[in-house]
């Protein structure tokens, strides 16, 4: 415990550090003056919150005394540093751990940004401090280094701009796996293996029995064996084994570690040759000899003497190692070297044979002047340490071959540096320079010139002429605008020049007649000219070309890609070069193809997507093309003698253009075709093309889906005996033939959005792994006794009409992904509510990969009104991201809007929190991200909705208003924003040429992947756009999806297709076929936002309008929130209950969610607002205005925050089976009982403070009658986030996020949660869970109140008995309890759209509504 002295940079007295596991309070100490200490510290704190269930519960009031929190209050630059005590590796037990095991030690310091690391140590026994950055590298802090200013400075680098934010989160222990702080350095065994093993061992020299066993002190240590010539450490000879002899030949340089079979525990270490030693060493323990003989083994295999020291927080080269005298290559990478002291650089001249030294990444600030005097040096690497200059006696080192520089701050190089005759490589990436070093020009060995990232801006191709030796020329990144050229001299040495990603309008390098290879993609140009003497490549996409000027003709090119340009024409030159192989010209204007081009003998692959052919030419003889792309024209034929003159042909894609027929394979019933891959999607072929389609034999992929197919013939599918994936989507199939089981390297069936009714025979073939049958009519599957095990995915969603027997389900429970559709159970104000205002489909496709890393969250009732969220997260290459940000970015967003209205801050926030909450998941890996939030806008709750979006990465979204595309999100690739491009150019991140950071990801924002901060960054972009009534739906999707889906085109696609999850499913189906063999993902939204969804009531009449009563407000909804001080967390579903209360209060709270006026007193009925145009306030008895949604009535019964009511049938006095005393919390009420839970550590944290009342829940209310007080015609479901209330046979039970995860892991409930979503996910957004089989298996839960043995009595369930009859109602009337009348029928909303019409919700017939009435009027409080 560290305890102030009064340190002026803290205002707090006494005490500056406390443990958290303390109830020291600041100030306060024992008589003898000493501060008292806890004996838990908060690792052991976390550990047993976890066992209970409730890590939610630990907030920063359990942490503090209210002195504390008081003065962290009082200035924002104060706060709170978690400091980590050194935890030493724990040996492997066999048993459980007790409590009484070492645990690292957690202490909270209490200090200020101004309060430095000497002055923190200066108040106890630590002697430094250390800082770890995302479960990294660990360096020692500077004395005058300020720790908490550290930890503001990452926070807002990360995007939080409030400094109160700042200090809550500062506070935060989760925030450690980013960032954390240590009072002692903590070694693992691992690094001290690798950079030094010692100990005192038994040890034997030579090989004869003369010679004693004695112990010694024993070092390994780079490439040499040392061993003291006494005991005592380095107090006598050392005597020295050198392993390491150069080029082994012979026996003259065998080196050797053998194990001694004669002896226990014992090694070897022999070297041969005229100097030979053998020594026997005997180890005490397995682990030792096992460590030793493992790090021995790696230095004798070694080709070369070299010493790996990378990664390992060093702050100085070890002492040992300089007895290596034979070391040539040495990295010390990535660690935290100092030049001065003991293990400093200074010393690194000590190596005299050292050829390579690795010093990148290690902070030095200053070229280390030492290494200029290692005379042997042949490669030097001092990249990203924050150089700003080089010194002068670099010129000493002239054996240097190779110099890396880059990522520092250099703007120019010294002189000296050009007498290094032998320098062969230079790397000056990513610094200052404005133009091209002087001193290149006496560099002759140079011959590549690596500049990128710098800030060149004018080339001038004469001063290059004057380096005859440069052949390589990279200034990627640079911002450069012109290429001059001075005089007509021309450039003859350059073969391959790199001007990538920066600002060139036009670029002319017909001088450059020797060049071979040019890379000009992402910039402006408009014209290009170059000489074709040479050349072999040109890569120049996505400019503005609109012709390319090369002369003479390119005899030498092979490969040209000038995709995404303004191309209307190819020029003449295209069709005379003789060895053209691969063209690329998607996405152009090109009108026509040349003959000539076509009939070339050399080319293998053209690539001509997304122009404006409206026909091929004829093609005169067979030609060699592999591979054609003519997707997205307008073709409506081919040539009829295409296919059997392109007899090469393996790959065809005609997607998206108006075929109505396509050519025969040949001329003859036999068939030489090639084709194995044949994309026909989005055409008008009917069924006649199928006998055409048998020519190819070959076919291993067919797409035809979203054509006029009525059937596909049963004899021609049989034929194709080759097929392995196979898309009949979007046609008009009413089966699928028999005959398809001949097909038996089918791997995969997608016939979606068909008119199936009988499922296919594909079970039995043997290598079946995906079948996707949704948005079909399928009624019934007739299974075999088995289904093949290699069936993976299996897809029956959208069969409304589909009844699976138990059998079925059974036969399915081993399919990995298994989506059905649920039948979900909803009131009638949700179910009025989210299917007028808007509802959703989504799909989410593997493509060709193993795994499905994105995934997608869809609330349409969130936060349990009239708002909804949406989601996509796309993790790349990772599965687990997307998972974990699916799982709790709704609960994270439910918990944001409670701290701020502002929709910018709270989005931002949700996006930073979750990133934190990955913990050491988001350290290495990453996920772009996407969350739509649809609400009103808070300062105006009259107002119409708006839609909130906030975005990392590559996930994007577009709104589709009056029929037209409107972009909302903003995408953050280095290849498509150059200020983000700016941005990590400035922190100096290395972007490889494939253009990504560190060669790790092209996203410059993502959630995760904090290891690559500051270069990759979670804070989000915000947008918000007010809906109107001219919005239609809002689409959102992966990278992969909008890289072959237009913005248009997607809008036009969803305009066609009246079910969302059709759309969203024929959005992937399209981008497969399109050519992504990537992960896809797609949620659309129909959005039905307009007055004619108005359902409000016409005003009452005036004479009822002063008629109010006391009492009369605003309906409370069931769950509640409030102040988190005062929960009690004792087990993991904590019970609590107010002694204030009374058992009726209490069931009357619990029985009515909404209660209103008695009908018997007379009162108007308020008057009924739809969700459009909710009520701004309530007429209070007094006709004035009542207490707005934060004010508590007090004609209402208000429960104490942070409590939840559910009910449950136990036994009849309310006694656990086990207990003979009545359970705290739980009060009787005749055949029920009524459990008071607290819910605060669920899933979505449900709104704090008063009662809050939705915009929709005067019409939620309205459509409730008497008879129905459960809020809505025979609804048994209501949904707080993911707390889940479900009545069935009389039990209600409440099931948090927490209670879930531990269903799952119960033999009895895991099969609600073995089947993956389509992201493979046990938890599912919205109504796809099965929420009631959830709430149904919550009694096996064997913890809290879920222990009590529910009697389930379906009969009784809603019987009082006779002699309570009288008590119920004089409760509810001393509730003044007022049941709104059911609404006129007339009162229903309309669909605006009758394009994306939905059933309306289920309606009882009139008759059931009467005969049930008297009934539930008296049991309607109990009846919950």
């Amino acid at each position: 415990m560290l305890v102030s002295s009064g340190c002026s940079t803290c205002v707090l007295p006494d005490t500056e550090l406390c443990e958290t596991g303390s109830n020291q309070v600041p100030g306060l100490s024992d008589h003898n003056g000493t501060s008292c200490r806890g004996g838990t510290g908060i690792r052991v704190l976390k550990r047993n919150m976890k066992r209970n269930g409730s890590r939610g519960c630990v907030t920063r009031k359990t942490r503090f005394a209210s002195r504390e929190r008081d003065w962290l209050k009082g200035d924002a630059q104060r706060g709170c540093v978690c400091l980590y005590g050194a935890a030493d590796p724990q040996p492997p037990s066999s048993g459980p751990q007790t409590s009484s095991t070492s645990q690292p030690d957690l202490r909270l310091v209490l200090c200020s940004t101004s309060t430095t690391v000497e002055e923190l140590c200066g108040q106890g026994d630590c002697k430094g401090l250390y800082l770890q950055l995302h479960g990294d590298l660990i360096r020692r802090l500077d004395p005058t280094e300020r720790p908490l200013q550290i930890v503001y400075d990452y926070l807002a680098a990360m995007g939080y701009k409030d400094p109160m934010r700042i200090q809550w989160e500062a506070a935060n222990s989760d925030l450690s796996c980013m960032i954390r702080f240590y009072s002692e350095k903590p070694l693992s065994a691992d690094q001290l293996e690798r950079t030094l093993l010692k100990g005192v061992f038994s040890v034997r020299k030579g090989k004869t029995q003369l010679h004693k066993w004695a112990e010694r002190q024993v070092i390994l240590c780079g490439t040499c064996l040392i061993v003291a010539s006494v005991k005592d450490s380095l107090t006598g000879k050392m005597h020295i084994l050198p392993w390491w002899k150069g080029q082994r030949s012979g026996s003259e340089g065998e080196l050797m570690v053998e194990e001694v079979k004669r002896r226990q525990h014992c090694l070897t270490f022999s070297s041969a040759g005229p100097q030979a030693q053998t020594y026997f060493v005997n180890f005490d323990t397995l682990s030792d000899y096992q460590r030793w003989h493992r790090q021995a083994s790696k230095v004798v295999s070694q080709t070369v003497s070299l010493v790996d020291l990378s990664c390992y927080s060093l702050e100085g080269v070890p002492e040992y190692l300089f007895y290596s005298q034979d070391i040539t290559h040495l990295n010390l990478r990535h660690n935290f070297l100092r030049l001065e002291g003991t293990g400093g650089l200074h010393n690194l001249n000590r190596f005299l044979q050292l050829k390579s030294l690795n010093l990148s990444h290690n902070r030095l600030g200053v070229f280390p002047e030492a290494v200029c005097e290692i005379p042997t040096l042949t490669e030097l690497n001092l990249s990203c340490n924050g150089l700003h200059t080089v010194p002068s006696p670099i010129g000493k080192l002239q054996s240097l071959q190779t110099l890396s520089l880059e990522g520092n701050h250099l703007s120019a190089l010294p002189e000296e540096l050009g007498g290094l005759s032998q320098l062969g490589s230079l790397g000056l990436s990513f610094n200052q320079f404005p133009h091209i070093p002087a001193v290149m020009e006496r560099l002759t060995a140079v011959d590549r010139l690596a500049m990128a990232g710098n800030r060149v801006e004018t080339l001038e191709l004469g001063f290059l002429g004057r380096m005859s030796h440069l052949k390589i020329i990279d200034l990627r990144l640079n911002g450069l605008r012109w290429v001059q050229t001075d005089g007509l001299e021309p450039l003859r040495q350059v073969t391959h020049l790199d001007l990538r990603d920066n600002h060139l309008t036009s670029l002319d390098l017909s001088s450059a007649c020797s060049l071979e290879t040019l890379h000009c993609q992402r910039n402006q140009l408009e014209v290009l000219t170059l000489s074709g003497f040479t050349l072999r490549a040109i890569y120049a996409s996505n400019n503005r070309l609109t012709t390319v000027n090369i002369y003479p003709v390119p005899n030498q090119l092979i490969h040209m890609d000038l995709s995404r340009n303004l191309l209307e024409y190819l020029p003449d030159w295209v069709c005379d070069t003789r060895k053209i192989e691969v063209l690329d010209v998607t996405h152009n204007l090109l009108s026509e193809l040349p003959a000539r081009l076509l009939s070339s003998l050399s080319l293998r692959k053209l690539l001509a997507g997304n122009n404006r052919l409206q026909r091929l030419p004829d093609l005169l003889d067979h030609i060699p093309l592999e591979a054609l792309d003519l997707q997205h024209n307008k073709l409506g034929q081919l040539p009829e003698s295409f296919f059997y003159k392109a007899l090469n042909l393996r790959y065809m894609n005609l997607s998206a253009n108006s075929l109505e027929a396509i050519p025969p394979s040949s001329q003859s019933e036999e068939s030489l075709s090639t084709l194995q891959e044949l994309y026909l999607t989005d055409n008008n072929l009917n069924e006649n093309c199928a006998a055409l389609l048998v020519g190819h034999q070959n076919l291993r992929v067919l797409h035809i889906a979203y054509n006029q197919l009525l059937s596909f013939p049963a004899s021609k599918l049989s034929k194709l005996e080759l097929l392995e994936e196979l898309n009949l989507s979007g046609n008009k199939l009413k089966t699928i033939p028999s005959t398809v089981s001949s097909c038996k390297r089918l791997h995969t069936l997608i016939a979606h959005s068909n008119h199936i009714s009988v499922f296919p025979e594909i079970l039995n073939l043997p290598e079946i792994k995906l079948v996707d049958l949704s948005c079909n009519e399928l009624t019934e599957i007739v299974l075999a006794d088995s289904v093949p095990a290699t069936l993976q995915e299996l897809d029956l969603t959208g069969n409304s009409s589909l009844i699976l027997e138990h059998k079925t389900l059974n036969l399915f429970s081993h399919i990995t992904t298994l989506k059905l559709d649920q039948k979900p159970v909803m009131t009638i104000g949700d179910s009025l509510v989210s299917s007028t205002l808007w509802n959703h489909g989504y799909s989410e496709m593997s493509g060709q990969r193993n795994k499905l890393c994105v995934s997608v969250l869809a609330v349409d009732r969130f936060r349990d009104s009239v708002e909804a969220t949406y989601g996509i997260f796309d993790g790349d290459r990772n599965e687990e991201v997307p998972r974990l940000l699916q799982c709790t970015m709704g609960d994270v967003l439910a918990e944001e809007i409670q701290h701020s209205s502002v929709d910018r801050v709270y989005m931002s926030n949700t996006f930073l929190t979750s990133h934190r909450k990955l913990g050491m998941a988001g350290q290495k890996l990453g996920a772009s991200a996407l969350l739509c939030y649809i609400h009103h806008e808070a300062s105006n709750p009259t107002s119409y909705f708006s839609l909130t979006l906030a975005n990392v990465g590559t996930c994007q979204a577009v709104l589709c208003r009056d029929g037209q595309p409107l972009p909302l999100s903003k995408v953050f690739s280095l290849e498509k924003s150059i200020e983000e491009t700016e941005r990590v150019k400035c922190s100096k991140a290395i972007i490889t040429e494939d253009n990504k950071v560190s060669g790790v990801t092209r996203c410059s924002r993502l959630l995760g992947c904090s290891y690559l901060s500051p270069w990759v960054l979670p804070k989000p972009w915000v947008h918000t756009e007010p809906l109107c009534a001219q919005d239609e739906f809002l689409i959102l999707g992966n990278r992969a999806l909008f890289e072959r889906v237009s913005y248009q085109e997607a809008v036009g696609t969803v305009q066609a297709v009246r079910d969302p999850r059709a759309a969203a499913k024929k959005l992937c189906t399209l981008a497969q076929s399109y050519g992504c063999r990537d992960n896809m993902g797609a949620v659309v939204v129909s959005l039905h936002i307009g007055e004619d969804s108005c359902t409000c009531e016409a005003p009452l009449a005036s004479s009822r309008e002063g008629r109010g009563s006391v009492g009369s407000a605003l309906p409370v909804s069931g769950l509640l929130l409030g102040d988190q001080a005062a929960l009690s967390s004792s087990s993991g579903i904590t019970s609590e209950f107010s002694s204030e209360l009374s058992a009726s209060e209490v069931g009357s709270e619990a029985g009515s969610t909404a209660s209103d006026e008695h009908p018997s007193s007379g009162h108007a009925r308020p008057e009924r607002r739809c969700s459009l145009h909710p009520a701004a306030a309530v007429i209070s008895g007094t006709g004035g205005v009542g207490p707005g949604p934060g004010v508590a009535n007090p004609g209402l019964f208000q429960r104490q925050p942070s409590c939840a009511n559910f009910s449950s049938n136990h036994s009849d006095n309310g006694l656990d089976s086990d207990d003979e005393a009545p359970l705290e919390g739980v009060i009787s009420n005749g055949s029920k009982v009524e459990v008071e839970v607290d819910i605060h550590c669920c899933a979505f944290q449900i709104r704090s403070g008063a009662p809050q009342v939705p915009d929709n829940q005067d019409f939620l209310d309205d459509q409730r009658g008497p008879d129905y007080p459960n809020g809505g015609f025979g609804g048994k479901t209501r949904r707080r986030e993911n707390v889940v209330v479900s009545a069935t046979n009389g039990c209600l039970l409440a099931v948090c996020g927490r209670e879930i995860s531990d269903l799952k892991k119960s033999p009895s409930s895991s099969s609600l949660f073995g089947k993956k979503l389509s992201n493979g996910s046990v938890v599912a957004p919205e109504d796809s869970h099965n929420l009631i089989e959830v709430a149904l298996e919550a009694p096996k839960k064997k913890s809290g109140y879920f222990a009590a043995p529910a009697q389930q009595d379906p009969e009784d369930q809603l019987v009082v008995p006779a002699g309570l009859e009288q008590d119920v109602r004089d409760q509810l009337r001393s509730q003044n309890a007022v049941i709104p009348g059911p609404p006129p029928l007339s009162t229903l909303p309309c669909v605006r759209d009758p394009e994306w019409s939905h059933p309306h919700p289920p309606q009882l017939p009139q008759q059931d509504l009467i005969t049930t009435t008297a009934l539930q009027q008296e049991v309607y409080d109990t009846a919950l």
